[in-house]
């Protein structure tokens, strides 16, 4: 019995200590603010400019389906379509989603595209720099190699070392480059 208790214990543990637990759990955190930062914008900037145009609660349109809708005594008579409700919730949602996508969105893609670009050019500007390097230490290995066969004595067209070669015989005896 003892055995259930503890292996139920480390399933649990084991659980819990998963990275996608705690980033799920960060996540909710987080959403739960950015909930706040989105639902101020849309009650205190886009709510008023809808209600410049129109009214700013939509819960007070409803139809009368059957009979007459009215209240009597505590009691609904009438069979009444909350309309105004609805329209008010999908409003708030695609408001919500707009505000979402041009204040969040939109701007984080954008500066991850300028720094995928730039890092692309950094990475280019990378290459170019090594390559660079790569055929100085090929022109240097060329020139080395003309100077230990016994060069003309004019430096060779690499660019480097011009001068009077020094001809076989007159280095170092055993070296080569």
């Amino acid at each position: 019995m003892s055995e259930k208790k503890v292996s139920l214990l480390e399933g649990f543990k084991a659980f819990l200590m998963r990275g996608n637990v705690i980033d799920l759990a960060v996540a909710v955190v987080i959403g739960a603010a950015f909930t706040q930062v989105v639902n101020s914008v849309v009650k205190g900037v886009i709510n008023p400019l809808v209600g410049a145009f129109g009214t700013q609660n939509l819960d007070a349109y409803s139809s009368c389906l059957k009979g007459p809708c009215r209240v009597v005594n505590g009691q609904a008579e009438g069979i009444q379509i909350m309309w105004g409700s609805v329209l008010g919730a999908i409003l708030t949602f695609v408001i919500t989603a707009a505000v979402v996508y041009f204040l969040m969105v939109l701007p984080m893609a954008r500066y991850l595209a300028r720094k995928a670009a730039r890092d692309a050019a950094k990475e280019g500007t990378k290459e170019v720099v090594e390559l660079s390097e790569l055929e100085v230490l090929k022109e240097i290995r060329d020139a080395l190699v003309a100077q230990s066969r016994g060069g003309s004595g004019s430096g060779g067209g690499a660019g480097f070392g011009g001068g009077t070669g020094s001809g076989p015989g007159t280095g170092t005896p055993g070296k080569s480059f």
